[in-house]
């Protein structure tokens, strides 16, 4: 963790095809945030944005990094993988829709709810992916 004028950012390495690990990137982050007393409600939709896009990252992207920062007024995480990127990113925000495998989907995941939850739990969300190169995604959650 880097510290400095109240900016704290912390960086996340998520392991693709690593269903037990899932998660544990937002549990980090969640205690990060809670020790700095960011109020519980930032925190919860900080962490459903968090698991969200480590989930995706896991199912479909061979794993990525996450990067949080917190600068006082927002809670800004940057998530990066270099998976094969997303051939529709509007379709993507749709609810129900998802490209997960059938196997995917027998674990109990890709019900196509991840971005949507991603957005609706952000107050900004920009997304950029190119097909063969990966995702970047950028979501800020005001506290």
């Amino acid at each position: 963790m880097s510290q400095g004028s109240g900016f704290i950012t912390e960086r996340y390495i998520v392991n693709g095809d690593d269903f037990h690990a899932a998660g544990s990137a937002s549990s980090a982050m969640k205690k990060l945030l809670r020790s700095i007393g960011v109020p519980p409600e930032a925190i919860r939709r900080a962490a459903i944005c968090m698991y969200e896009g480590e989930i995706n990252m896991v199912i479909h992207a061979c794993g990525g990094e996450a990067e949080v920062s917190f600068d006082g007024e927002y809670i800004t995480i940057h998530l990066a993988d270099k998976g094969p990127g997303i051939e529709n990113p509007q379709l993507a925000l749709k609810e129900g829709y998802s490209t997960a495998t059938d196997e995917i989907r027998e674990l109990g995941f890709g019900a196509g709810m991840g971005l949507p939850n991603m957005k609706r739990n952000s107050d900004e969300l920009e997304m950029e992916s190119v097909l063969g190169e990966g995702t970047t995604i950028v979501m800020k959650i005001k506290v």
